[in-house]
């Protein structure tokens, strides 16, 4: 949902006609969350900003989004999960992703999870590639922004009981994360 500031210009206020269309014309939308924490507000929302044509181009059903939202007073995190299967060569693989945009710095990131954070970038954006072999199954591509980062989280449901690779979880991710990078704001 994107809502545009609108004023009632008129020569009688001094404003004109041309301010009054402008303002009508952004797309500057409210965040659905706020907080009070005096970090900057959000301005990428995983649920309302990614396309649904791209979510089904990279391997995800937009019809299985769940939208969460996290303001912990602090900092405040935007959540959107899908459910997907993601061709890696040879063999379609069920995952889930959370995508998280959230106003924490990419330092704060790192200071908390710098054991499982290896240093890449996305498009020329500094990020982090997160693999904690203690939580089998998941891994994660930290990406910095104007006003924090974006985590796109993923979760390989495997459909066996042989154990898997980090490599298995990570395939692709990077592919998603960067297909998506040219959305979020500076």
């Amino acid at each position: 949902m994107s809502a545009a500031s609108c004023g009632s210009g008129s020569a009688a206020t001094g404003e004109s006609e041309s301010v009054a269309t402008e303002s009508a014309m952004s797309t500057t939308r409210t965040p659905r969350v706020v907080d009070d924490s005096g970090r900057p507000q959000i301005t990428f929302d995983p649920c309302l900003d990614i396309p649904d044509d791209l979510l089904i181009e990279v391997g995800y059903d937009p019809r299985s989004k769940d939208i969460a939202d996290y303001p912990m007073g602090s900092y405040t995190f935007l959540v959107c999960s899908y459910d997907g299967v993601v061709s890696v060569p040879g063999t379609m693989r069920p995952y889930g992703l959370n995508i998280l945009s959230g106003n924490v710095t990419l330092q704060e990131e790192m200071q908390k999870d710098g054991d499982i954070s290896t240093s890449i970038d996305v498009n020329g954006r500094r990020a982090l590639l997160q693999v904690d072999v203690a939580a089998r199954n998941t891994c994660a591509v930290v990406v910095e922004t104007a006003y924090g980062i974006v985590i796109f989280n993923r979760l390989y449901n495997p459909d066996h009981t042989r154990g898997s690779s980090p490599e298995e979880w990570c395939a692709g991710l990077q592919d998603l994360a960067a297909a998506v990078e040219p959305l979020i704001s500076e």
